[in-house]
């Protein structure tokens, strides 16, 4: 055989060994996590279908919502796939508009809104309670009281490095409340898993789309309609009013349209509705783990993500 022979054979391999390579280079992709089942199902629904498809190897790292900002900029991660932006405005100014070290993905495709939820049983028993005025009345608001918090009332809130304005809410309101954080979302649900058992009251942050509004039957709290104004001061402090809805958004790392083009594609396709994510979360609810209940919804709906490929 023929040196040219060889040649024509060695290119033609480097051709068909780029063409299966997916992600148009074989780099490993890294995808961020945030601190709650959502977000974590997110990246693996995402990292199935990169590996499946595309043949890229994907890590999952774990950071918060705040952290993983710089390491998109640095480039050390490449996506995080689901940002609430009310809380990130100045991030987003800084880090996409300004500085433009991160990109904006698009949507993910859920509508987001976070609130103060208590169970509807305690709002047929105490009307008042499902408006903020309510918790203005100290002897309401005591209903809630713990040994941690003597006469004010309880207001649980997650995990420590969510975004939360719920102090600054009761304090420029005026309400008897004090907040206490759970720590995790595993341990506020178990904190409202123990209360509804018991039929006690219980005050608490969450958000939506999530399973435990198919376990509990939750009345959200009406707060101050929420105005751009009013969140214009939310760095200062100045909050007084309720959660925006959130259209939920993509970042990921300029730098990963050149390192990994396919992939790149797919995560600025990748969009779902909250029914897909309500319904992995009910998964969990039934036993799955983040791994299954993402595999389970992948092999289920072919159809979707087929559009999101290259």
């Amino acid at each position: 055989m023929s040196k040219k022979s060889l040649l024509s054979i060695g290119a033609l391999l480097v051709l068909l060994l780029a063409s299966c390579g997916g992600g148009g280079s074989g780099e490993t992709i890294t995808l961020i996590a945030n601190p709650w089942p959502a977000s974590e199902l997110n990246v693996n629904v995402a990292k199935i279908i990169i590996e499946q498809e595309l043949g890229n190897t994907v890590e999952i790292v774990a950071l918060d919502e705040n952290a993983q900002w710089d390491a998109l900029a640095a480039g050390d991660a490449d996506a995080s796939l689901e940002v609430w932006p009310s809380g990130h405005g100045e991030r987003i100014a800084q880090y996409i508009e300004e500085e433009g070290v991160v990109e904006n993905g698009g949507p993910l495709g859920p509508v987001g809104e976070i609130g103060w939820f208590v169970p509807t049983y305690v709002v047929n028993e105490n009307p008042e309670l499902a408006t903020w005025e309510g918790f203005a009345d100290p002897a309401l608001a005591g209903l809630f009281a713990t040994a941690e918090t003597g006469d004010l009332g309880q207001f649980t809130a997650g995990d420590p490095s969510w975004v939360q304005y719920d102090a600054d809410i009761i304090n420029n309101l005026g309400l008897s409340l004090q907040v206490v954080t759970a720590g995790s979302e595993d341990s506020l649900l178990a904190a409202v898993s123990s209360a509804y058992e018991r039929q006690e009251p219980v005050l608490f942050y969450f958000y939506s789309p999530h399973a435990i509004f198919n376990r509990f039957d939750l009345t959200q709290v009406e707060l101050p309609a929420y105005s751009d104004e009013c969140y214009a001061g939310a760095e200062s402090g100045g909050v007084a009013c309720a959660y925006p809805e959130d259209q939920l958004l993509k970042i990921l790392s300029p730098e990963l349209s050149e390192k990994a083009p396919d992939v790149y594609t797919l995560l600025k396709n990748m969009n779902y509705g909250s029914d897909a994510q309500i319904a992995m979360l009910g998964s969990l609810d039934e036993g799955m783990t983040v791994e299954e209940a993402a595999q389970a919804w992948v092999e289920a709906n072919e159809a979707v993500w087929q559009g999101w490929l290259p």
